[in-house]
Parts: C-alpha cells; sequence; structure tokens
C-alpha cells in the first residue's frame, strides 16, 4: 500500500551550537572552519555552522582532524580544482547529498566547468564528456570507485598515466571523504540552507 501523505522537511538530528555554546575544544575547530585555509564555511545568523561542520563541533576530537582532512583537499591537493569539483559532484551525486551538491555545483560553476557537464553528473549521463583529459580521467575513476569500490589493473594503469601516485591517493582519498560527509549529511538530517533549491525532488 503506498502512502499519499505529503512528505515533510526532515528535523535535523543534532542541535545546532553556536559559538557561545561551545567548549574551548570546539572553539578551536570553529576558528579553524570559519577562519582557516578553508575562507569560511556556511553559517547562521548566530553563528551556528550548515552542512557538515555542525557534526564535526559536536566530536571536535574527530572533527577537527576530519576538517583538516578537507582543508588539505580543497587547498593543497594536486589535483586541478575542476576535475576536484566534478569528483566531488560525482559523489553527491551517487548518494543524492543535496547540501554536497548545493555547496560544490556553485563552487564548480566559480571554476568555470560548464553548466551541461554540471548537469550531465547530476544526471549521471556518460554522453556528455569533459573536452580535458585530466577532467575526464578523474571523473570516470571517481564514478567506477562509487560502484565498485576498486580499480582493476587496466583501470589502474589508465588512472595511473594520467595522474601518477600521489595523484591516485589524493583521489581515492577525496571519493571516501566527500562520501563520508554524505552519510553524515544524511543520517544527521541535515537541511539546506533557507532558500536553496534542491537537485533532487
Amino acid at each position: 500500500m503506498s502512502d499519499s501523505t505529503p512528505s515533510r522537511p526532515a528535523v535535523p538530528r543534532l542541535p545546532a551550537l553556536a559559538p557561545d555554546d561551545l567548549d574551548d575544544a570546539q572553539r578551536a575547530v570553529h576558528a579553524e572552519l570559519t577562519g582557516g585555509a578553508r575562507g569560511g564555511v556556511p553559517a547562521a545568523p548566530d553563528g551556528s555552522l550548515a552542512g557538515p561542520f555542525n557534526a564535526m563541533l559536536h566530536a571536535p576530537a574527530v572533527g577537527g582532524p576530519l576538517q583538516e582532512l578537507g582543508a588539505a583537499l580543497r587547498t593543497r591537493g594536486a589535483l586541478p580544482g575542476r576535475a576536484r569539483e566534478l569528483a566531488v559532484l560525482a559523489v553527491a551525486s551517487h548518494h543524492r547529498s543535496a547540501f554536497e551538491w548545493w555547496a560544490h555545483s556553485s563552487i564548480a560553476a566559480r571554476l568555470g566547468v560548464p553548466d551541461e557537464l554540471v548537469e550531465a553528473v547530476r544526471t549521471q549521463d556518460p554522453a556528455v564528456r569533459s573536452g580535458d583529459v585530466t577532467e575526464q580521467v578523474v571523473l570516470d575513476a571517481t564514478w567506477i570507485l562509487l560502484g565498485t569500490g576498486d580499480l582493476d589493473d587496466l583501470q589502474y594503469a589508465a588512472v595511473h598515466d594520467a595522474l601518477g601516485d600521489a595523484g591516485l591517493v589524493e583521489l581515492t582519498t577525496l571519493v571516501g571523504y566527500y562520501a563520508l560527509l554524505a552519510m553524515q549529511l544524511r543520517v544527521f538530517r541535515v537541511a539546506l540552507p533557507e532558500g536553496a533549491v534542491g537537485a533532487w525532488t
């Protein structure tokens, strides 16, 4: 029997932590998130953090290193920015993570990723391809990793030719990191910011 009751927005499962609510360890993570290498993350008017970052504050011993990894991937990685964002968008599409998609589709747009390619990643349409070889290798490898959790020998060799050892370590780390965030966003029922439009209905 189908349920015809209209769906309601999910209630967040973690309370939002404003700066006045934080202990010293949480305050240190908050400072890194809002003023560190990331250059600031989305915040509510009361200073509480949106997206996956509120969860990091709830467990600062884990959240601190986790945000450091995210900052390293965003600011110190070797992958070109557009290729990196295409991989993140593929993770968001695979997990239908609305917040992750909302945040990173705007970054991809700022980096000049064509709208047609962004939409193709959202709909998982393999017919639309990037004109950049590295971007396409990263995107193809990400889809394989999301589907199988592995690269066979031929796939590995093709990606290795394009990215090398360091690039492959970075790509697999990036896919795992954003899959982890997508899971936390889902588990903790994190909503999109007010006024943001979801990628999937």
